[in-house]
């Protein structure tokens, strides 16, 4: 007997390219049980699915940085106490990637890239440690959003989130949709999502310069002033820090939540066009976002 459930999530999270850099992205989750009844004559009650799988995933991909451990590039090293860790994702011609996070921010994949096959493997060996013994095979399913129309990847953190938000490279792959006086404008949409493409959206208020992170050694060799822009902030789960290749960041003043993406966007907008109305709908991964006017 099998149990299904489509869209029982939706994983918003980054990940390391040897080829993008850190890409923001957003997969829905099908799973599939195969399995004997059991007393209550089912395989599974979908409440405990729902509950206890999503829990699963949650924990161990969504909001973090996912990390390709297999690639050449990649170098991990712990703190003394284990609870932070360096990754530096050695790209060259000062496109190289340098983090210092709390440890739970990560998620190692044993591959050496990252896609929707190589976490979907990572899942499956995860979750079925956690299944009854009824529960005989477990099929995972991750899929992008279908978007008929532009979209863009992004990365950001959001130190004033109480949640895992507050982990400075997770991030989204979020549908954009901009209308000047009413009327949907799909060459601005291209624009603004060629333009934010596989981007890092910082925060003015969390710039460090890159020599005053705590950067490993590899980072100090890799990461200058002249190519990279350091961010820095602690948050409730302890410090993160980041450099970035300059080409793939986008520095706002305000906070890169959604409102204030989508209010960014709006006001950007209307300081070219000033004539007329502006309508920015700024998806936030699947289903959810904000509008703002200009």
């Amino acid at each position: 007997m099998q149990l299904f459930v489509n869209d029982l999530t939706v994983i918003d999270c980054s990940y390391l390219c040897p080829q993008r850099g850190i890409v923001g992205e957003s997969w829905i989750v099908d799973i599939v049980l195969d399995g004997a009844l059991n007393e209550q004559s089912m395989v599974l009650d979908f409440g405990r699915v729902k509950k206890q799988i999503k829990r699963i995933i949650d924990d161990s991909v969504d909001h973090k940085l996912v990390v390709p451990t297999e690639h050449p590039y990649t170098q991990v090293k712990h703190s003394q106490d284990d609870n932070s860790h360096w990754v530096d994702f050695m790209r060259p011609n000062g496109k190289s990637i340098h983090l210092f996070c709390p440890a739970d921010a990560f998620a190692y994949i044993e591959a050496d890239q990252v896609d929707e096959m190589t976490v979907t493997d990572y899942l499956r060996a995860v979750i079925k440690r956690e299944l009854p013994g009824n529960v005989a095979g477990l099929k995972l399913a991750l899929r992008p959003e279908v978007i008929d129309g532009f979209y863009y990847h992004y990365t950001h953190g959001l130190k004033k989130h109480d949640g895992n938000c507050q982990r400075i490279a997770h991030g989204h792959r979020s549908k954009l949709q901009i209308f000047l006086d009413n009327i949907r404008q799909p060459v601005l949409e291209k624009q603004w999502s060629e333009c934010w493409r596989d981007i890092y959206l910082g925060s003015t208020e969390d710039q460090m310069a890159v020599t005053q992170l705590s950067r490993s050694a590899g980072a100090k060799q890799a990461a200058t002033a002249a190519t990279h822009v350091g961010y820095s902030y602690t948050a409730d789960q302890g410090l993160f820090e980041l450099a970035v290749p300059k080409a793939e960041n986008y520095v706002i003043e305000t906070d890169s939540t959604v409102e204030c993406i989508a209010q960014y966007l709006a006001d950007t907008i209307k300081q070219e066009r000033p004539q007329q109305s502006v309508q920015v709908k700024a998806f936030e991964g699947v289903g959810k976002g904000a509008i703002a006017y200009a």
